[in-house]
């Protein structure tokens, strides 16, 4: 599971307002969801305590009606009865989906309007309580989860990579920006929607909520109390509430997923290919975003891949993937898909995209396959036929890795207004041009008239983004999708 999937009371009341559940969604989409996916967590051998339920402590005082059966240990005549012993072998941790997008950099760096409301204050301590501890707090939070709700276990892989805290890092993210309405909501829409894709039903939304505050209650104990609970359970609320709702807006115009046939399967590298699909139905995106894949060969294991293209006549979508060690889609996509392969396409995403508003020039920096969504761009100015600046800096470690230079070069000879330059780390570069990217950028700059975009490595975003703005260029100009979690998983 890539983020939070769990919904509060209603919208406006805290810890201690009466509702139809601890975490109940009151707009919930219509029909059945696909569950998304969770890291998973194996059981810890101790007992693992009840969560105790969420409201006042007058609340907690109060019969709340027939519940679920807890992990903790029960009480009946004789005493307490020992919880059950975990398993021998723990239950295998799912494959992650899809990271969740972070909120984009150039709006986190944006100053307060305002001073943090006391809700966003008692979260942010509750984080600092819980970092040094963070790797027991999602283990302890997934096996609450899989113990407490058992029957959702069948529906997730049976095999689990390391990144299994994605679902409580989104959870702690999307918290950290409560008081931010506009970073908040573009960011929990897009969750919200991407989440269709897994089947999520609604009666599952309580479990993660349920669990969610457990971790917090065991692992930050030193500052939980009633106040912070109530924080919790009030930006929780908030966060469910708009991803429900942007999942239901979704449903009417949108399916889930799209089914796409493998077209052309194009080796480039021994570790990139080129795959073209065309989908069962029409797929709107527009040039510079990206989306999700699932591959046949890994159920429910889903990655980011930019399309390489701007949209089509003939609605093909074309993506480049590179195979990294341990990735399974990637390795999949790379060395084993055929034309005739069938795949799975989550809905578009993402802000890299052209204002065609404006006669600003473009900056276009790619790193290694993240060329694919600059090529998009590039196509994207070029079919709206206006005569705009465009310079593209192609980087990779060495020539060989320069996969798509002469697709780039051949597009510069048809247009006048494009410059593509490539730079390589390591070696001396066709061109010329040797060292860090960003470094190279600034020695061309400064760029007054441009809008920059980047695509690539995370180190190198950052450290393009650094030089831009050391160099002049304000914030609100630079454009891009930092994925750090998906580069991290390395799929």
């Amino acid at each position: 599971m890539d983020a939070l999937t769990t919904n509060a009371a209603e919208p406006g009341k805290g810890a201690g307002a009466e509702s139809s559940g601890w975490f109940t969604p009151h707009t919930p989409p219509d029909g059945p969801r696909p569950l998304h996916e969770a890291g998973g967590g194996t059981a810890p051998s101790r007992p693992v305590r009840p969560i105790r339920p969420v409201g006042t402590g007058a609340e907690r005082n109060t019969d709340p009606g027939p519940a679920r059966p807890r992990p903790g240990p029960p009480q009946d005549a004789r005493g307490p009865r020992p919880h059950p012993e975990a398993p021998a072998q723990p239950p295998p941790t799912p494959p992650p989906a899809p990271p969740p997008t972070p909120p984009p950099a150039r709006a986190e760096a944006r100053p307060r309007s305002r001073p943090e409301s006391a809700d966003a204050v008692l979260i942010r301590r509750t984080m600092e309580e819980i970092a040094p501890v963070a790797d027991k707090t999602t283990s302890y939070f997934y096996a609450l989860l899989f113990i407490r709700h058992p029957e959702l276990r069948e529906l997730f892989p049976a095999a689990m990579d390391s990144q299994r805290d994605r679902l409580l890092k989104a959870l702690l993210t999307a918290a950290e920006h409560i008081d931010d309405a506009e970073i908040l909501t573009e960011y929990l829409s897009h969750l919200g929607r991407g989440h269709r894709k897994y089947g999520t039903r609604s009666e599952h939304y309580p479990a993660v909520g349920e669990c969610l505050i457990g971790a917090l209650t065991r692992y930050a104990s030193a500052v939980w109390n009633d106040e912070v609970e109530g924080a919790w359970v009030r930006a929780y609320t908030a966060i469910s509430q708009i991803m429900i709702d942007a999942a239901a807006a979704d449903e009417r115009h949108a399916p889930p997923w799209w089914q796409a046939e493998i077209v052309s399967h194009e080796p480039r590298t021994s570790d990139i290919a080129v795959v073209s699909v065309r989908p069962d139905q029409p797929y709107p995106f527009l040039a510079g975003q990206y989306t999700t894949l699932e591959t046949p060969w890994w159920p429910r294991v889903w990655r980011h891949y930019s399309f390489a293209s701007a949209p089509r006549p003939d609605g093909l979508l074309v993506f480049h993937v590179k195979a990294v060690p341990a990735g399974w889609v990637s390795g999949a996509l790379v060395h084993r898909a055929r034309p005739g392969d069938v795949i799975r396409l989550g809905p578009p995403a993402g802000s890299m995209v052209v204002d065609h508003s404006t006669d600003n020039g473009l900056l276009c920096l790619g790193g290694g396959t993240g060329i694919a969504p600059i090529k998009a761009l590039v196509e994207d100015v070029a079919e709206h036929g206006r005569r705009r600046a465009v310079d593209v800096f192609y980087g990779a470690r060495s020539d060989h890795d320069l996969y798509d230079l002469d697709t780039l070069l051949g597009l510069a000879g048809r247009h006048s207004w494009l410059s593509v330059r490539p730079v390589v780390s390591h070696g001396h570069g066709e061109g010329g041009l040797h060292g860090p990217l960003p470094e190279i950028v600034q020695q061309y700059g400064p760029w007054p008239e441009y809008d920059a975009y980047l695509s690539g490595p995370p180190g190198m975003i950052r450290s393009g983004v650094d030089s831009l703005v050391r160099g002049g260029m304000p914030s609100q100009r630079i454009r891009h999708d930092l994925i750090e979690e998906l580069v991290a998983a390395g799929d």
